[in-house]
Order: structure tokens, then C-alpha cells, then sequence
């Protein structure tokens, strides 16, 4: 077995600056690990897993670097990254790399989106596709939204009896079913044909085209739209409908929502990763993660869904409420920080409040997910969870509502509903 997680590259990821300039945004901490962390884990833990690659077109720089070594130290597996020369779409790239993905006899591989959270039922899914069909048929992971919300992502008609996907429409227009695509797949080689012939139609579309654009290279193929709908109703393609917690991570304001559904489930998985009351220690509520180089003052008030990184400083009486704070950040003292995102070595003077709004689905549905808002609506910032990009200094007693800060600014007032470039 194999894994496969694609990390895109540095022109995608426009809805999670300012962040994602300081950072490759694989590599945001949610819940106090990178994003791409979680993947790397349930991974790991699945038997027989012989090897993990990261695919993208990042350069490789040096977190990147860091980051594996350290990962590969930690789950004792190997490793790699493979830099695609340009964005490959989600199949080009394991089409272009096939021969590493398949090298060593790899019988079945995995394929995992980088930019979701979710439970990873890997397991399941290997065990799931030895009781449908024949080992070379191929799993999606699937899971149920609601009407309108489905709209959004890709749609799966399925047999109710076998599971056999007889349909899948990317993002219809219309309403097609509730089971939505979650990113996540399993496939042996044989897909490698099916990616093939989608490969060698687009290079005869581009022969026919004389005047052909350069950019429109045979070599960009989309698993969903190109593989999937083409695969439909073939018996070869396979949905294994998951129960657990699933999210997309599109916008900063997801990310708060993702950390708040992996630190539920560190009380299973990762107790030892939760803050819990100590005598003399910050009054802890709910589920939070502190880094443990953080400093912390005793008459702080963290929780529900925080998350505080490497070196942070918080001083008395601080609340913190629905929020990550980056490595070296300093909150001073009886700061208010709700609902947002406090970016690396950012200072946030005595008695501010810096407050956002959530972007949380629907507590009342079940299935709602969270919605991939715009930034704008009717010409106004919509508000959202509060972003401070790296180094953002707020001065005492000044009130940050609803606003994103790009990197190194010096604030002088309260600013509202606005982008601050």
C-alpha cells in the first residue's frame, strides 16, 4: 500500500492569505499539528503502508524540508515529495508520477486531498472494498450534505444496495444527490488506464487544435470530472459512505472549525495533546491545545477551541475564545480574542479586543457543511472570523471587528468590517 496527498501549489490557497503567504498552507497549524499532519498519521496507521508522497508544485523550501523529516522521524515511514513542473490538475499529477507511485509493486494506493479534515476511515475503506465488487474496483470516500449545500462539491448517484457510483456530477447545477465526494479515494494501478485514455484524447483534441494555447496541455487532468463521470456506471467505481466528521479547509475561517473538530477528537485519539485545569494553571474550557513552550498566566480564561502555538505569551486575564494563535505571538494583559486567527509573532496591546464572526454551518442540521463564503457580498466584507497576518502589532484598548490585517502592520485605531492592506 501507498498514500498519495495532494498539496497543490502556491497560486491556489487566494482564500487563505494572508496566511498562506507566510506559510505553504499544507503546513498551517490546525489543532496544534500542520494541516497536512493529520493526514500523514492516519496513514501511517493503516497496515501495510509502505510508503507516503506528497505531490504538488511548491518549491521545495526549507519548511517543506523540515517538515518531513521530522514527520518521517516521527512515523517511521518513508516520505517524499515530488514537485510537479506546473499544476497537473488532481489527476495529471499521479499520472505523471505513476511510475514512483507504482514503483515497488504497490497493489492499491490512496489519494487524499491536503486541503480537508476528516476522521480518514482508511481502514474501512480497504475493508469496504473487499466486501463490493473486485479488487480492482476503486473507493470514494462519500458523505451526506444537505440539498443546497451539495451543489457545491461533487455528487454521487449510487446503488443503495452495492454502492456502485452509477452517476457523478462535479458541482451540478442542479440538485443530483446528498452524497457529496470527500477528496478521498482508493485506486489500484488500473486507474492509471483510465487517466491514460483521458490523456491521450485531450493530446488528439490538441493535435486537431493547430492554434492551440500552450497552457492547455494535455497533461491537466481532473480525477473528478474527467475520471469519475467517464467511470460512472461502469462497475468499477465505488462509494463507501462515512458517518464521521468531514470539512473542507478553503478559507482561514474553516481552519478555525477544522481545529475545533480535531480537538474533539484528540479525547480519543491524542489525550495527551488537550490542556487540561492544573493547580495554578490558566482556567481551561473545552477542548484546548497548548504548545507546550507557551508562557501562560494563571488568571487567563482559553477555551472552547483554542489553539496556542510555540512561544505565545498570555498575559492576565486574557480571554480567548474560538481561536489559533500563531508561534510568538503576545497577547497582553485582559486582551479579548474570539473567533480569529492571531498570525506568527503578532502583539496585541492591554484591554483590545480583536473579534470575528463565525462561519460555522448550521448546529441544527446534521449534515451542513461549512459554506466556502466570498469574501465580498454587495460590495461589503462579509464578515468573517478576524485574520492577523504575521507580525501585526494592535495598540492598547482599541477594538478589531470582522477584519483581515495583512502582514506587518502597525494598527493606530479600531477598524470594522475592513481589510487593512
Amino acid at each position: 500500500l501507498k498514500a498519495v496527498i495532494l498539496i497543490g501549489g502556491p497560486q491556489k490557497g487566494t482564500r487563505f492569505r494572508p496566511l498562506s503567504f507566510e506559510v505553504p498552507k499544507p503546513l498551517f497549524p490546525v489543532a496544534g499539528v500542520p494541516m497536512v499532519q493529520h493526514h500523514i498519521e492516519a496513514c501511517a496507521k493503516v497496515p501495510g503502508m509502505k510508503e507516503i508522497l506528497l505531490m504538488g508544485f511548491y518549491q521545495p523550501n526549507e519548511a517543506l524540508s523540515r517538515f518531513l523529516v521530522s514527520a518521517q522521524q516521527e512515523f517511521k515511514i518513508p516520505i517524499r515529495y515530488l514537485q510537479e513542473y506546473a499544476a497537473l490538475g488532481t489527476g495529471g499529477g499521479i499520472y505523471h508520477f505513476r511510475d514512483q507511485i507504482l514503483s515497488g509493486g504497490a497493489e492499491a494506493f490512496f489519494v487524499l486531498n491536503a486541503d480537508v479534515c476528516s476522521e480518514f476511515p482508511l481502514q474501512e475503506m480497504l475493508e469496504f472494498r473487499q466486501q463490493h465488487g473486485d479488487l480492482h474496483s476503486f473507493v470514494i470516500l462519500g458523505t451526506t450534505a444537505n440539498r443546497t449545500q451539495a451543489l457545491n462539491y461533487g455528487c454521487i448517484v449510487a446503488n443503495a444496495d452495492t454502492q456502485e457510483v452509477q452517476h457523478y456530477v462535479e458541482k451540478p447545477s442542479t440538485f443530483v444527490s446528498e452524497i457529496i465526494n470527500c477528496g478521498i479515494y482508493l485506486f489500484t494501478p488500473a486507474i492509471f488506464q483510465h487517466i491514460g485514455e483521458v490523456f491521450q484524447r485531450n493530446q488528439q483534441e490538441l493535435a486537431l487544435e493547430e492554434s492551440s494555447n500552450g497552457w492547455q496541455r494535455a497533461e491537466v487532468i481532473r480525477l473528478e470530472q474527467d475520471v469519475f463521470t467517464a467511470l460512472a456506471g461502469s462497475g468499477k467505481l465505488y462509494v463507501y459512505k462515512t458517518d464521521g466528521f468531514w470539512s473542507q479547509i478553503k478559507s482561514a475561517g474553516s481552519a478555525i472549525y477544522a481545529s475545533r473538530l480535531y480537538l474533539n477528537q484528540y479525547s480519543k485519539s491524542h489525550p495527551e495533546r488537550l490542556a487540561q485545569n492544573k493547580p495554578g494553571g490558566p482556567v481551561i474550557r473545552g477542548n484546548v491545545y497548548i504548545h507546550p513552550t507557551a508562557s501562560i498566566d494563571s488568571t487567563a480564561v482559553l477555551g472552547p477551541n483554542v489553539s496556542i502555538g510555540e512561544g505565545v505569551t498570555v498575559g492576565a486575564g486574557v480571554r480567548v475564545r474560538e481561536s489559533i494563535v500563531l508561534h510568538g505571538a503576545s497577547l497582553h494583559d485582559h486582551t479579548c480574542v474570539l473567533n480569529t486567527i492571531v498570525g506568527w509573532d503578532s502583539t496585541i496591546g492591554r484591554w483590545a479586543r480583536v473579534e470575528g464572526t463565525p462561519s460555522d454551518p448550521n448546529p441544527n442540521d446534521p449534515y451542513a457543511k461549512i459554506d466556502s463564503e466570498t469574501l465580498f457580498r454587495d460590495g461589503r466584507l462579509t464578515p468573517s472570523i478576524t485574520i492577523l497576518g504575521c507580525s501585526v502589532t494592535i495598540p492598547a484598548e482599541v477594538v478589531i471587528l470582522n477584519s483581515i490585517v495583512l502582514p506587518h502592520k502597525e494598527l493606530s485605531r479600531s477598524y470594522k468590517n475592513q481589510i487593512i492592506l
